[in-house]
């Protein structure tokens, strides 16, 4: 009975000393602080950073060109009423502007096919808005760098639009640049 009384008293002090082993090392690790500032890493800024230097890299031109501004009418003389790049997207109601997801809502333009279907231009004319006026390429029919933004009509191409020399940054070249 005293062997047993012994053993039973030795389980324990072994039971008690493992357990306060692990509870000294985990307080022990849980205490341990970095008193070098210049190694405190924020996951949460870092992000932000990577954020903010993508959204900035979006509005960068990749690459620049001067043309001719111009208006068209879904309806034109030598339209066919449907975009080149996206025949199912309807213009017929009177849409002139595509829900881009990386640039938001943009104006619909016609381009040559020297810049992809899904490039994102950007462009200053007082004829069109004030400031900037972000558009996309959704339509064909027009040759060299000219661009031929979508308007309401034809009459309304003539007498607010016209032609004049833009020059235009190319911010996204067609739909798979990233």
């Amino acid at each position: 009975m005293k062997k047993l009384i012994n053993y039973t008293i030795r389980l324990i002090l072994v039971i008690l000393i493992v357990l306060v082993a692990n509870t000294s090392a985990n307080i022990y690790e849980t205490k341990i602080e970095n008193s070098n500032v210049n190694k405190t890493i924020n996951l949460s800024t870092m992000a932000l950073k990577v954020i903010e230097v993508t959204q900035a890299d979006k509005f960068f031109a990749k690459d620049t060109f001067t043309g001719d501004l111009t208006g068209y009418a879904y309806n034109c003389p030598l339209c066919g009423g449907t975009l080149g790049c996206m025949p199912s997207y309807n213009v017929k109601n009177g849409t002139l502007t595509y829900p881009d997801p990386e640039y938001g809502t943009v104006r619909i333009v016609a381009s040559s096919k020297n810049l992809p279907c899904g490039s994102i231009v950007r462009f200053n004319s007082d004829r069109v808005a004030e400031g900037e006026t972000f558009a996309i390429v959704l339509d064909r029919g027009v040759v060299g760098n000219a661009l031929d933004l979508l308007v309401p009509s034809e009459e309304y191409a003539s007498d607010y639009i016209g032609r004049s020399s833009i020059t235009y940054d190319v911010l996204r070249s067609g739909w798979n640049e990233g």
